[in-house]
């Protein structure tokens, strides 16, 4: 069964690893949950698959993402989307996670893996609605934005919202161009 499944793999992505590209060292990943399917695995390198426990060991690496984003395999977007979400929590630069668009039913299952590995955290705004991971949020009060000279204005909408490892009283958002925390007890979810 195994050589059958690396056999559809390896056809479907035509002998490359399907996030970096790489030919050498490739072998099936079970992106879980996982039923053990091709839609479910995708074919990574011997590099790819030593980073995914820590993405921030060679962060140049995952610059492959650029492209692995517009795969059509739902399998391939999941695991982009997990990656990007890990180095984007450690300040790596958000834009290719704001380009990503998953199917929502894709997204559903890269957030479940997520969860699995003990990223996300309940995360409120003022009124007690949950927040997740690319909500968009409306500033309720006028917030003096240290460091960064201007003030993000009540009413301003802050789209494409990210958590805030460990702290489930903290957001980030682009407001004015700039990426900054927000108290989650100053925004209202849209």
């Amino acid at each position: 069964m195994m050589l059958n499944l690396e056999t559809i793999l390896r056809e479907r992505s035509g002998e490359k690893c399907e996030l970096c590209g790489a030919t050498e060292g490739l072998s099936v990943y079970q992106v879980e949950p996982s039923d053990g399917s091709a839609e479910q695995s995708i074919l990574l390198c011997d590099t790819c698959r030593a980073l995914l426990d820590n993405p921030m060991e060679n962060v140049n690496h995952w610059h492959c993402l650029n492209d692995t984003i517009w795969s059509p395999e739902p399998a391939v977007q999941a695991m982009a989307y997990r990656i990007l979400r890990q180095i984007a929590s450690e300040g790596w630069p958000q834009d290719m996670l704001d380009m990503l668009y998953l199917d929502p039913s894709v997204l559903e299952w890269a957030e479940v893996g997520l969860e699995e590995g003990g990223l996300q955290m309940e995360v409120r705004d003022s009124n007690g609605t949950l927040l997740n991971e690319g909500d968009s949020v409306t500033i309720i009060k006028d917030l003096p934005v240290k460091g960064a000279g201007f003030t993000a204005k009540q009413g301003t909408t802050v789209k494409n919202i990210r958590m805030v490892a460990d702290d489930p009283t903290h957001i980030q958002g682009r407001v004015n161009g700039t990426m900054i925390y927000l108290k989650t007890e100053f925004l209202k979810k849209l």
